[in-house]
């Protein structure tokens, strides 16, 4: 992975990383780091757990691993667990992205590095966020159902959790390109704190109010089987030639949302690389442990790093939109859904 570094001389010196040629190791022989994995109820993060390990190996970490399942007070105590077992590093993915920042600083001032995966602290710095823009995700959900809709109509759109910077991105990203682009578009905001049994109930109660609805954002996965069943019930799983076609676009690219398209059943996706969150998440911290400074730039793997604030850099990687003939909707090109790139069509 080719990266532009800046080996500080200054964070070295004060003894936070063990300098630019390496790390601490365990007995085994691995360097001994923490990966906590924020929840296991949805496929795109039980395919991250999978490929956590795989890619740990070929870093020579020895992991030490929890999960907080959504709970930012079960991080914190996974996060002194680790501290416990001597990690040099640790991986994270905080779901409430402003109540983390307790933990952050103090594995600062126990020099520990840190890289976030797909959600970045509302304050306070890391070695390196590895997501992707998740305005963009919402941009490209907005052109997919504004351009499908002809720019009138209603849609719904499952929020994440707006104490989640990803919520409040696709969130405010959604509304602003629907705004300006498709004022004729209503939007029906529904909050369900990334949990399948709200945005269920949720999306009944705006579908019984309004029958007439076209269009369903989901801002994950997590809601995709309660909406494909109401709609079912209601007669509106139909194919996209039908007039009481109901258009939905998800965002992850797991394998069962691939399919639900090639199926007809659904129309698009923003694909989350499950597999690149975890390939550089852990090389990040590799090179954190091996004191190396990342700068702003292009990188070799088509993403790009961007200062976000002083002193917080963060990798976005790249997200296309998946449809099933790979058509472009305004200024977003997709790709066709049997597209072998997408992690959600590997068979490892």
């Amino acid at each position: 992975m080719k990266i532009r570094y800046l080996c500080s001389a200054a964070v070295v010196a004060a003894g936070v990383l063990a300098g630019c040629s390496g790390g601490g190791t365990a007995a085994s022989g691995g360097t001994v780091v923490g990966v906590d994995y924020p929840r296991s109820d949805t496929d795109f993060w039980n395919a991250y757990i999978k490929y956590v390990p795989q890619f740990a190996g070929q870093d020579g970490f020895e992991l030490k691993t929890t999960n907080s399942q959504n709970d930012v007070a079960t991080l914190t105590a996974n996060v002194q667990t680790m501290i416990s077992q001597g990690v040099k590093g640790v991986v994270m993915a905080p779901q409430d992205t402003a109540a983390i920042i307790p933990t952050l600083q103090q594995l600062a001032t126990k020099k520990i590095p840190v890289v976030s995966v797909d959600t970045r602290p509302d304050q306070g710095n890391v070695y390196m966020v590895v997501r992707a823009d998740n305005r963009a995700y919402g941009e490209k959900a907005c052109r997919f159902l504004g351009t499908k809709l002809g720019g009138k109509g209603k849609v719904v759109m499952l929020q994440g959790d707006l104490a989640s910077i990803n919520g409040r991105d696709r969130t405010e990203a959604f509304n602003d390109c629907m705004k300006q682009n498709f004022p004729g578009i209503t939007v029906f905001g529904e909050a369900t704190n990334w949990d399948a049994n709200t945005a269920a109930q949720k999306l009944q109660t705006r579908l019984t109010a309004n029958p007439d609805i076209k269009g369903v954002y989901m801002q994950s996965s997590f809601a995709l089987s309660g909406t494909l069943q109401l709609l079912k019930q209601r007669g509106l799983l139909v194919p996209a030639a039908d007039p009481k076609h109901v258009f939905i676009v998800s965002n992850d690219g797991i394998p069962e949302e691939l399919e639900k398209i090639r199926a007809g059943e659904m129309d698009a996706t923003v694909s989350q690389p499950a597999d690149l969150f975890a390939k550089y998440a852990l090389q990040y911290l590799k090179d954190a442990i091996a004191g190396k400074t990342p700068a702003p730039g292009k990188t070799d793997h088509d993403s790009t790093i961007v200062a976000v604030r002083d002193g917080l850099m963060e990798d976005q990687l790249a997200a296309p939109l998946v449809t099933a003939d790979g058509a472009t909707f305004g200024p977003v090109a997709s790709v066709k859904v049997d597209d072998q790139s997408l992690w959600g069509n590997s068979k490892s």
